[in-house]
């Protein structure tokens, strides 16, 4: 069993009414689609808000981070780092800026 921190960005943890920084037990190996389903778990308010419902693929405005790298677009079913899945290091959930 790992815990893993997250960090939220204020949008999410609002509509979580919950504080920024969450701890989520992971049972088997710390993936990001093991941390997002403990996460929408403990917070179903979230479904949908970090991924998308039906195709489970990161929202296009979400990005996430860890140990100073850019996780967002790798699968996910790779394990996080080593760093992250030990709760040394959080796992960054941020809201991309868009402007125009």
């Amino acid at each position: 069993m790992a815990t893993v921190r997250v960090v939220l960005p204020y949008q999410l943890y609002t509509l979580a009414h919950s504080a920024a920084e969450l701890e989520l037990e992971i049972a088997d190996t710390v993936t990001l689609a093991a941390v997002l389903d403990a996460l929408e778990t403990a917070w179903p308010m979230l479904t949908g808000a970090v991924r998308d419902r039906v195709t489970g693929r990161r929202r296009p405005l979400v990005r996430f981070y860890a140990c100073q790298d850019d996780l967002s677009n790798l699968a996910p079913d790779i394990p996080l780092p080593d760093d992250v899945a030990a709760g040394r290091e959080p796992l960054l959930v941020v809201g991309a800026i868009a402007g125009g």
